[in-house]
């Protein structure tokens, strides 16, 4: 539920694109309502906002998140920097940590191994793209997952998979979270994921067909090799 983000629902069927944030339905008689991804991220942030100053008070100190940031990657920059900005606003307490991309794997493993057992840090992330001598998945595995806020973690990924409490994967959590927002029907609903990435396409494909709400859709997975892809998307 980013504030850039906005998606289009209709009355039948939707592709979700693994790339991108947006639902549209594909038949001309439907429909449509603009889903603001401004105001659900608004009112989001409002209660987590509350529950934030709550923590502090009964804890003595509010959520600590830290960001390690390797590089001098532009995209993960302003990422990394949106994040900063979202924790101010919510009241929690961020650190960012910069490391040169010149950084060796054991270096960073050491670092993720101090941040894992800093009690008084409650989550991290590891910002992707990682320079090519860095194994990612190596430092991903490294991480603690009940620190791992980014859902990356093979247990957290399957906590999700069984419907388990833990943390989910950004993109397709805001897509789930703004549904929700606006009391978008997806029962028995058909719906359609294009790109099977990790870190989206994949993820989301099981939100949305888990038993829950949003959820319980009858879900399409298509990828590069999809055959006829149009025809799929156009049903």
């Amino acid at each position: 539920a980013e504030g850039k983000a906005r998606l289009v629902a209709g009355n039948t069927r939707w592709p979700i694109f693994g790339s991108a944030t947006f639902i549209a339905p594909m038949t001309e008689v439907d429909t449509y309502q603009l889903l603001d991804g401004r105001r659900a991220s608004s009112a989001i942030r409002d209660q987590i906002k509350i529950g934030s100053a709550l923590v502090a008070k009964y804890r003595g100190r509010p959520p600590h998140l830290a960001a390690v940031l390797v590089g001098d990657d532009g995209p993960s920059q302003t990422y990394v920097a949106s994040k900063v900005k979202a924790c101010e606003m919510v009241g929690f307490k961020s650190t960012l940590i910069r490391k040169p991309a010149s950084i060796t794997e054991l270096e960073l493993l050491e670092l993720i191994a101090l941040m894992n057992i800093d009690a008084e840090l409650d989550g991290f992330i590891v910002q992707l793209p990682l320079p090519k001598h860095i194994n990612e998945e190596r430092i991903t595995l490294a991480i603690d997952p009940s620190k791992d806020v980014d859902g990356f973690h093979p247990q957290n990924l399957g906590r999700m998979m069984l419907g388990l409490p833990g943390f989910l994967p950004a993109t397709p959590n805001g897509i789930v979270e703004l549904l929700k927002f606006h009391g978008i029907p997806t029962e028995g609903r058909h719906c359609v994921v294009v790109g099977r990435s990790n870190i989206v396409g994949t993820p989301i494909s099981i939100l949305m067909s888990r038993n829950a709400s949003p959820g319980n859709c009858t879900v399409t997975l298509t990828h590069s090799r999809t055959k006829d892809l149009p025809s799929i998307t156009r049903q």
